[in-house]
């Protein structure tokens, strides 16, 4: 797994957590990061020593469990009035009502908890991330307050940390059909589950304004910087010839083609084949898109690993617009038989991330339920 963004110490994520998900009087926490090359150094070694003792990944019932105690005690702690916000039927198409832009949501918000709500909220979002993960998604909430500072209060939407809402789609059952979400601005986890099979965890949508924070106490911050460095690294290992196709066009999409669509199909396939890279160019591709997968908990990023490799890793087509150098505005996507994942940087001046990520027949379950119902028949 790629660290994106990591808290210089388990003290650090949880000032960032508690400044969330508890109430303090101020969010505004220092968000420190580990020297990349220091932390990567230590995790190698980590991992070399703990070799021994690997675990394998959990069967898909352990993540349904997880989930599903999670979303069960969020619920229960809530009263009535709260319980109204944050349950919907599983059916309702509220479940497919998903979107990254400032705006009024569905759900019950953070700032609407108590202090143990809060914490049963964060267990319910530590339930489907990995570590990492859960902390990108944290200091992207935590964003919030420096965005608000830059533009000033003068604006029609809030920049609020603790507009983040959280929902619960249905009976929270492990052996059920239901769902969850956490979504705000910049940010929308949804999953869906089906009795023991592998959660679905698309679509999955992780943003940043500033991509870099410029100025002030978090100068140098770039909580998305593993998805934009790695895109240009490619890129820019290719040669004259695979550029050719591999770059589309020297002007890149105000945003992302798919935007917040509820259902996606494959994009026009355009860019340079996996099949035409050579060894070490295939790596770097792998390793961006595992920037994605392994935002979730390993279960899940492995099991949508998989499927990705099993549809053929040779026909992915990676595809850029735009400027090659750092400050450029920039889009590229990678697409699969089975996925699609988009990344943008053209706003605020080339300076705001948006990334997505859409299965093309499992976004919202939809393949999970397919399945599940077709073994399993309900009134």
């Amino acid at each position: 797994m790629v660290a994106i963004c990591q808290a210089a110490s388990p003290k650090s994520v949880e000032a960032v957590a508690a400044a969330l998900f508890f109430g303090l009087p101020s969010p505004r926490v220092a968000l420190m990061l580990y020297p990349m090359k220091s932390f990567q150094t230590f995790r190698t070694a980590l991992l070399l020593l703990l070799l021994p003792f690997a675990v394998f990944p959990a069967p898909a019932h352990v993540a349904a469990n997880e989930m599903a105690a999670a979303a069960n005690k969020f619920v229960a702690a809530l009263d009535d009035s709260q319980k109204a916000k944050a349950t919907f039927d599983f059916k309702s198409d509220e479940r497919a009502n998903w979107h990254y832009i400032p705006k009024p949501r569905n759900g019950l918000a953070i700032k609407e908890m108590s202090g143990p709500q809060r914490e049963l909220a964060r267990a319910l979002l530590r339930s489907g991330l990995s570590e990492h993960g859960y902390r990108k998604a944290t200091n992207i909430m935590s964003l919030e307050v420096i965005l608000g500072d830059l533009e000033g209060s003068a604006r029609k939407f809030p920049r609020d940390p603790e507009l983040y809402h959280f929902s619960v789609f249905g009976k929270p059952d492990p052996k059920g059909a239901w769902g969850w979400r956490v979504e705000g601005h910049h940010l929308s986890v949804n999953f869906t589950l089906a009795a023991d099979r592998t959660p679905a965890a698309t679509p999955s949508f992780f943003g940043s304004n500033p991509a870099e924070v410029k100025d002030g106490p978090h100068k140098g911050l770039r909580i998305l910087s593993d998805e934009e460095d790695l895109g240009r690294q490619l890129v820019k290992s290719l040669s004259h010839e695979q550029r050719k196709s591999a770059i589309v066009a020297t002007n890149a999409p105000k945003e992302i083609f798919t935007e917040a669509s509820r259902k996606v199909k494959p994009l026009e396939p355009v860019g340079l084949p996996a099949a035409r890279m050579d060894s070490r160019q295939k790596e770097r591709l792998v390793k961006l898109i595992r920037v994605y997968v392994d935002r979730y908990r390993p279960d899940i990023a492995d099991e949508d690993w998989r499927k990705i490799e099993k549809a053929g890793l040779e026909q992915i087509q990676f595809a850029w617009y735009g400027g090659l150098e750092r400050g450029e505005g920039h889009y590229y996507r990678v697409q699969g038989p089975t996925f699609l994942m988009e990344y943008d940087n053209t706003q605020n001046s080339n300076n705001h991330i948006h990334a997505v990520w859409r299965d093309f027949e499992n976004d919202f379950g939809e393949d999970l339920l397919r399945q599940h119902y077709a073994e399993t028949p309900h009134p």
